[in-house]
């Protein structure tokens, strides 16, 4: 059996976009430039960045939502990235995603059992008693009573919808799942539940997680190895302790200072960016992050650096460990 469940290579995802209101010129966005990465099986996978630096798109490309403009994409060891359409309908019982908002990615007007059993329904799996069963089962597997069944999603909290929108993820026992953002709009003791869920559910059921996040502190809980994202590349990926511990990129540590600390005694320097983000339009020469970085250098202004392993495991996209 492959170690590697989902081998990405070169991936980029451009966007045409008009350049202003009033104008017919398209200019372009690069949303995911040049991503290689591998998801090992059975592992959590963080992925932390700001907003807009591409983290969904490259959730959206691997579930082939969106159609990637270079690059290859392997999914168990299978080429999915030019597919036909019968065979992705196929690999979807494999892939699943688990949406930022409970609130908006549930049907209102249908009842929890006709949200949880649809994707059953789709791929023709089972009559309508065993479908009701598999209902019961997904409802107990994620804390929630039978009887909810014919509730609809207004009758219920933030948390509770999540855990409907999670039953409905692993209704077709999927390999692997994509958890975009999924406890940001939750409160934080919320927070908490939803992630000893997916933590257990993994455990139980061999899943292999992506999760995208913003929240560094969440995803050092739940993941076994971190990438970090800027402007559509990946810049640093280690294991959680490493990255957390020992990170190398100017980015990292500037992330990994916001970060609140528990304990009131404890003083912790925080680095303030300088500047904006780039506007992905035009995004500046040589490495990206050199407009905002305390370290930089002349090399930085004119070439981007190479993404290496500098120790087993550990690799990282700047000229300072070069």
């Amino acid at each position: 059996m492959r170690d590697d469940l989902v081998v990405l290579e070169n991936l980029k995802k451009y966007f045409a976009v008009k350049a202003g209101f009033f104008s017919l010129k398209e200019v372009t966005i690069k949303a995911v430039d040049g991503i290689n990465l591998t998801i090992r099986r059975g592992e959590t996978l963080g992925l932390v960045g700001e907003s807009g630096c591409g983290k969904s798109t490259m959730g959206k490309l691997i579930l082939k939502l969106e159609e990637p403009t270079e690059g290859r994409i392997f999914f168990d060891g299978e080429d999915i990235t030019a597919c036909s359409k019968e065979r992705m309908r196929e690999l979807r019982r494999e892939l699943q995603i688990i949406f930022q908002d409970p609130y908006s990615s549930l049907n209102p007007r249908k009842t929890v059992r006709k949200i949880v059993e649809e994707p059953l329904i789709i791929h023709g799996i089972g009559d309508r008693k065993e479908r009701k069963e598999r209902v019961k089962e997904l409802l107990r597997v994620v804390g929630l009573r039978q009887e909810y069944m014919n509730r609809y999603p207004h009758e219920f909290s933030g948390g509770q919808r999540q855990r409907i929108g999670i039953a409905r993820a692993l209704s077709l026992n999927p390999k692997l799942i994509i958890a975009d953002e999924p406890v940001s709009a939750l409160d934080v003791s919320v927070q908490a539940q939803i992630i000893n869920l997916l933590n257990s559910l993994q455990e139980d059921f061999g899943l292999t997680y992506l999760f995208i996040a913003h929240d560094l502190s969440v995803v050092e809980y739940v993941s076994d190895r971190v990438a970090v994202m800027y402007l559509g590349r990946i810049v640093e990926l280690a294991s959680s302790r490493t990255l957390y511990n020992d990170a190398k990129h100017p980015y990292t540590e500037a992330l990994l200072s916001a970060v609140p600390v528990p304990d009131p005694r404890r003083e912790k320097k925080r680095i303030i960016l300088e500047g904006d983000p780039p506007n992905p339009i035009t995004p500046p020469s040589g490495c990206y992050f050199h407009t905002r970085c305390r370290y930089r250098m002349s090399i930085c202004e004119g070439e981007y650096p190479p993404f290496k392993e500098i120790t087993p495991g550990h690799s990282v996209a700047c000229h300072l460990v070069a």
